[in-house]
């Protein structure tokens, strides 16, 4: 039996229980691992079965290292967890699976899509999905967002009322975009966590209300069985490349069922574990497929209605060096 790699491991301690949760379920003698830069310093990597030191994923080395680990170590498909790993690990593909090492996420040009917002917005429309409007910040319509065309976690985003807004900073930051200002008083923020077949169809959607948000991810949050499933369903059932988790973020009025397409991220996102606990469990989707040749098929078995109030807690390490 081939084990598992969740790579750039850091805090992802639910995800790893739930890989490790979802084996035991199955009956299965596989291990899960982990990678990152400095597993002394992640939580994740004190609750694996082991965890290797890798270089960034920006360095020459870093597809070398992580062939050798999971060559020694029989891994049999790795979960990427971070945006800034994506491309590099699809662009490598073909490498890994020449040693029947699988990467659970979309193809390179699926990736770079969802990696570069300008590109994201163009291909919402493509398959029927509304966005919001890029503005030109030298004829500016008031009120606009600004973000980083590349960015994540809601860093460096602002929302501009008026002119006084626009400072010198904002004007000439060049990976700032631009687009028309969704009211949260119209409409709900939500992340919808989509899981897609080998066969790029979709198997699972789960649309998760934003209640709260603390440095980009959900804190407090309700899975929804609502319209957003049968029209995602509708529009996105099969998209090229697209294998493994994805997560979208919209904006959803339900007066009228309005949907306004705002960014993918082509990997799991941080508040999965909400989907799992409603009982969408697309770690055990990807097991099946990956690491057991099975196929899967969509499913809306998960419960509506379920609710995530996150809090912290504590990996305690007696005797340490740093």
């Amino acid at each position: 039996m081939k084990n598992i790699l969740i790579s750039s491991a850091g805090r992802r301690v639910v995800l790893v229980q739930i890989f490790q949760r979802t084996l035991g379920k199955l009956g299965l003698d596989a291990k899960v691992y982990a990678s990152d830069m400095k597993p002394e310093m992640s939580p994740a990597c004190h609750i694996v079965d082991k965890c290797f030191q890798v270089p960034p994923c920006s360095a020459e080395n870093y597809i070398d290292k992580l062939l050798e680990i999971c060559q020694e170590h029989q891994v049999g498909v790795i979960i990427p967890t971070i945006d800034t790993e994506l491309e590099v690990l699809a662009a490598n593909e073909k490498k890994f699976e020449d040693l029947g090492i699988l990467i659970a996420e979309p193809d390179l040009e699926f990736i770079r899509i969802c990696r570069d917002k300008r590109l994201t917005a163009s291909f919402f429309p493509t398959i029927g999905i509304d966005a919001p409007k890029l503005l030109d910040k030298n004829h500016p319509v008031f009120p606009m967002f600004a973000k980083p065309y590349d960015g994540s976690l809601s860093v460096n985003t602002h929302v501009i009322m008026d002119q006084s807004g626009l400072t010198k900073r904002i004007m000439e930051d060049p990976k700032l975009i631009f687009m028309e200002y969704i009211d949260h008083a119209e409409y709900k923020e939500y992340t919808v966590d989509m899981y897609y077949g080998m066969d790029h169809k979709v198997k699972g959607i789960v649309p998760r209300e934003r209640v709260s948000v603390c440095s980009g991810e959900i804190s407090k949050g309700v899975a929804r069985k609502n319209f957003i499933v049968d029209f995602l369903r509708e529009k996105m059932h099969t998209i090229k490349g697209v294998r493994g988790c994805i997560c979208i973020q919209l904006f959803y009025r339900e007066s009228d069922h309005d949907i306004k397409g705002i960014e993918i991220n082509p990997r799991f996102g941080g508040g999965f574990p909400l989907s799992f606990y409603a009982g969408a469990n697309f770690a055990e989707y990807i097991i099946r497929e990956y690491l057991l040749g099975e196929k899967i098929a969509y499913s809306e078995t998960w419960l509506d209605n379920t609710k995530l109030l996150r809090y912290n807690e504590d990996i305690i390490i007696y005797n340490a060096d740093i």
